[in-house]
């Protein structure tokens, strides 16, 4: 049975072969997230073209608006304050604690759901099981 590509988006799968891992690491930690140049399973190279990732800003612009105005309204929403120091405050917090998780979704779904010279084989992952069907001598 196929990886969905909605599993291989959440837990950071190539698109190609839905195996092997775009990114070393988790999202948050202390180390810079690092990103594959390319598949360790299939080899899929990921920045398709120079400059190629300039367009997952926008992807991740789209994330941070979302973020930005649900926090703002629910910060109006539960304090009613008029003070722009307190929407300031969590708006710029907002911007801080979801930079690594926009950095990485937007790579990700730029190249699972963006990009269409991007296809997904399964015979990369028949190769997976069938390796692991092979009894061990």
């Amino acid at each position: 049975m196929a990886t969905s590509k909605f599993y291989a988006l959440t837990h950071s799968k190539c698109p190609r072969c839905h195996v092997g891992k775009m990114f070393e690491g988790p999202v948050y930690g202390l180390k810079k997230q690092k990103m594959n140049e390319t598949c360790p399973h299939c080899g899929f190279k990921f920045e398709i073209e120079p400059g190629y990732f300039y367009a997952a800003m926008y992807v991740s612009y789209v994330f941070s608006v979302a973020q930005i105005v649900t926090l703002g309204l629910a910060t109006a929403y539960f304090t009613q304050s008029e003070s722009p120091f307190l929407y300031l405050g969590v708006l710029f917090f907002t911007i801080l604690v979801f930079a690594p998780f926009n950095y990485r979704f937007g790579r990700l779904i730029l190249l699972h759901y963006l990009s269409p010279k991007v296809k997904y084989s399964p015979k990369y992952e028949e190769q997976i099981k069938e390796s692991e069907d092979q009894p061990t001598s």
